[in-house]
């Protein structure tokens, strides 16, 4: 099960997901200057989501580097699959999610699942 996100935690996250390269604290303290978070904040956050395994730090001199432990979307299928993992009837909420879903979306889970059973073939 992971483990939620807080605001402050999840802007964050959103800076590193849409970085093509590992960032310094200077680097994500500047694409948040909106928010206006203290430096040390930023830190803070950052050691907190590597102790959660969100993110994976590197040295880079006296400095750290973070990245992403994960991609956004492996996080958000992980939330997913928690969220499944919460209700008494699986089959039930599966169903009702895909009769929710647009046609668009339904065919891309069909084309998921297309390639899942391929996969478990091989």
């Amino acid at each position: 099960m992971v483990s939620s996100l807080g605001e402050l935690e999840r802007a964050v996250m959103e800076v590193l997901w849409d970085r093509a390269t590992p960032a310094a604290v200077r680097d994500v303290a500047a694409a948040l200057a909106a928010r206006e978070p203290a430096y040390t904040t930023v830190m803070t956050v950052l050691d907190r989501l590597t102790k959660k395994g969100f993110v994976r730090r590197q040295r880079d001199g006296r400095a750290w580097r973070y990245e992403p432990a994960n991609s956004r979307e492996g996080y958000v299928a992980q939330l997913m699959l928690d969220a499944l993992a919460l209700t008494g009837d699986r089959d039930a909420a599966l169903t009702r999610f895909a009769r929710s879903v647009s046609v668009p979306e339904a065919e891309v889970l069909s084309q998921a699942l297309a390639q899942a059973r391929r996969d478990e073939r091989e």
